[in-house]
């Protein structure tokens, strides 16, 4: 299997303040590309878009395409998960939104050390096996967000799972608060098939500083600068594939330039790329990846990802005063320091920011 998959968590949108307006006809068209090229790892999942992402697959991908052209990827919601029964609701509600029949790999959705306990609670590890002894699912697995520990505990507990899908990207590979070197150390330890997301770092790995950029043109001018954060990915022993949420046929037509017949970077590239990595680090305040887990339940209707994206750019350009993006978003959408610190959004958060502390930072630039 080619090492590129679609990952469909930032899909392409008719109006960009509608996570829900997903353009299906541009996604039909990403879609015939990505099979074309032989690449068949399709990933999706049940909040992504707001539920819609699994709509747009049977729309773009099961009604258009027999069912052997591609291998569709989905999970089980444990944010949503309140008892066992909840397992097959979702489950079925997932078959019948995408269409699908069955899952070529369903993971348990991002775990954490909390939601590994709500996972346990509501055995969900034996109903993905159950469900894989039926034939409805192919391969299991989960996603996780949290330490090395957690990790090598989930995988001491489930020998059974067939993989495990991890956020790896060369800017997090020494971050303190991911750790994906010693995830990816933990999984390959167990024999463990990896499945990497957030290669690009939520897109944050496109829009490098400088004199980072210099340094990639320098080394290769006709790679684009998300090709190394991909192909930095790739080049891992154990990877599987590498999701790439593409949000537009111009991302996906680069993507494929270098993934249709993909060569592992150097032992000097890769090096170079982590010295990427510790140059970026430097300069980012939040580094958040722009998911949006943390706003679904906001009793405040805080736009926190996009506030968060503005501190950065401001705190990088060392500006100040008012902003009309900022002033804009306030509109439709609760200030920064409308935070009542319920804590719901860190409960959510995947990278474990301290989001409410960094909203009152927020607050203090912008207002």
């Amino acid at each position: 299997m080619k090492k590129l998959g679609f990952g469909c968590m930032r899909l392409p949108l008719i109006n960009e303040a509608d996570v829900k307006s997903i353009d299906i006809s541009q996604v039909e068209k990403m879609v015939d590309n990505f099979l074309k090229k032989g690449f068949t790892y399709v990933d999706t999942a049940y909040p992504y878009h707001e539920g819609e992402s699994e709509r747009a697959m049977k729309k773009a991908l099961v009604d258009r395409y027999p069912r052997t052209a591609y291998k569709l990827a989905d999970k089980l919601p444990t944010f949503n998960l309140k008892e066992k029964e909840d397992c097959a609701k979702y489950f079925n509600e997932q078959l019948e939104k995408t269409g699908a029949g069955y899952f070529d790999y369903y993971l348990i959705h991002c775990l954490t050390k909390d939601l590994y306990e709500v996972a346990k609670n509501c055995e969900a590890f034996e109903f993905v096996s159950k469900m894989k002894a039926e034939g409805k699912v192919k391969e299991m697995g989960f996603s996780f967000h949290d330490t090395p520990e957690k990790l090598d505990e989930i995988l001491n507990d489930h020998p059974e799972v067939d993989f495990v899908q991890l956020q790896i990207n060369y800017l997090d590979w020494e971050a303190p608060n991911v750790q994906s070197r010693g995830c990816y150390e933990v999984a390959r330890k167990h024999g463990k098939e990896i499945v990497i997301m957030e290669p690009i770092k939520g897109g944050s790995l496109v829009h490098v500083p400088e004199n980072v950029k210099r340094m990639f043109e320098k080394a290769d001018p006709n790679m684009s600068i998300a090709s190394w954060a991909i192909r930095f990915a790739a080049s891992l022993k154990g990877v599987r594939v590498v999701l790439s949420g593409m949000s537009n046929i111009e991302q996906m037509e680069d993507n494929l330039s270098y993934m249709e017949d993909f060569k592992p970077l150097t032992e000097e590239e890769m090096n170079m790329v982590l010295k990427a990595g510790e140059m970026i680090r430097k300069t980012i305040a939040i580094p958040c990846t722009a998911c949006e887990y943390c706003v679904a339940g906001c009793p405040m209707h805080i736009c926190i990802p996009d506030y968060f994206k503005l501190y950065n750019e401001r705190q990088q350009t060392l500006s100040a005063g008012k902003s009309k993006v900022y002033d804009e978003l306030t509109k439709d959408h609760g200030k920064a320091s409308d935070c009542i610190a319920c804590g719901q959004c860190e409960g959510m958060c995947p990278q474990h920011l301290p989001i409410i502390e960094n909203l009152k930072l927020v607050s203090e630039s912008f207002e």
